[in-house]
């Protein structure tokens, strides 16, 4: 079966920096907040040009403490996409405020900033963007309603690590940016991890307390916090694929081109807007004949998934928050229309291109 993401032919590729820095870390007997986590989130914050960079447990903690962090919590309304991973809204509720959900773009999946401003009301008290799939979203527009409206920005870079606007890379223009390093993201670790990046080192602090029990150490507590600490070994094995992201990135513009150039006359296909650099995380098409073509992929052993096939505002999970189907056409269409093919940077070009073939004939 060929794969959504090979994972083990990534390894085989950097095996022996992987084991030297397991023996290293395991030698040192430092398992948590250790050297390795210290030096990646100093990487991380020099890669993104900004001050602070905290590790978390997950993406899913990186944008609850952010939120956490910036006072947002019972009453408060959140405006966010959707058409996004369940983590999004669940790091909202878990502060007790309200997501407040606003319709996508048709072409890049990404919240819709033309209908934003009619969904802001007293208790609105930030705006959640995600760069979903790896494209940008208009950051230059939200930051405008934003500070019109006096509003936070808390950016889900989960799927965009490397990902930019006219040089500048995303999770740097909000109040905090969130990534996750789940093992299948661009920049991905072999386990659950996570790291938020800011400038304002107050707010900082804050995470870092949160992160820790509330403690900055010594068993003093400050406040009630979290266990959310990223480990020596995951923070280890990322050092390593940090100096190769603009490599994986780059294969991956690489193998999305060819995807374009085979299958752009068949199928609606990712696009970059002007500005946009997309790191495609995921290179998802959209066709009327969606469940066909994911049925003859999988006959021909090639792996496709639907992300995602029911908008959060059709989960049953959230329903008390009283949305109805129809309330959000561009995702629902969406849902019921895209499909994500095979995305890896070791992808080979002649297994892009049976795919093609294969998706052409159905088309």
């Amino acid at each position: 079966m060929i794969p959504m993401v090979d994972l083990k032919k990534q390894f085989q590729e950097i095996k022996e920096d992987v084991f030297h820095v397991l023996t290293e870390i395991l030698e040192s007997s430092r398992y948590i907040l250790g050297a390795n986590v210290s030096e990646l989130e100093k990487e991380v914050a020099d890669y993104h040009g900004i001050k602070e960079a905290i590790g978390v447990a997950s993406g899913t903690d990186a944008l609850h403490l952010s939120i956490d962090a910036l006072g947002i919590g019972e009453g408060d309304e959140v405006i966010t996409t959707p058409f996004t991973f369940f983590a999004t809204v669940e790091a909202i509720l878990y502060t007790g405020a309200t997501p407040v959900f606003v319709d996508i773009e048709s072409d890049t999946f990404n919240i819709d900033i033309n209908r934003i401003e009619a969904n802001i009301t007293e208790k609105t008290k930030a705006i959640l963007p995600v760069h979903l799939f790896g494209h940008p979203a208009n950051m230059g527009k939200i930051l405008f309603i934003s500070k019109k409206n006096k509003l936070k920005v808390i950016e889900d870079c989960a799927q965009s690590f490397g990902a930019g606007i006219n040089g500048k890379k995303v999770g740097s223009f909000g109040n905090a940016g969130c990534f996750s390093f789940y093992p299948s993201k661009n920049l991905g670790g072999y386990g659950d991890g996570g790291i938020i990046i800011l400038n304002d080192s107050k707010v900082a602090e804050t995470i870092r307390e949160l992160r820790n029990h509330g403690s900055r150490g010594s068993y003093i507590h400050n406040r009630v916090g979290f266990n959310s600490r990223l480990d020596e070994i995951q923070a280890g094995i990322l050092l390593i694929k940090l100096k190769l992201i603009d490599e994986y990135n780059r294969k991956r513009r690489r193998n999305a081109a060819l995807y374009t150039k085979l299958l752009s006359d068949k199928v609606k296909c990712p696009v970059e807007k002007k500005g946009a650099y997309h790191v495609f995380h995921q290179y998802t098409i959209i066709s009327p004949k969606r469940n066909e073509i994911q049925q003859r992929l999988k006959e021909n052993g090639i792996s496709s998934v639907i992300y995602y096939p029911v908008p959060l505002h059709l989960q049953k999970a959230l329903k008390f928050l009283g949305y109805q189907k129809g309330d959000f056409p561009v995702a629902e269409k969406a849902a019921r229309e895209v499909l994500s093919l095979p995305m890896y940077p070791e992808l080979e070009e002649s297994i892009i291109m049976k795919i093609a073939e294969i998706i052409r004939d159905v088309s």
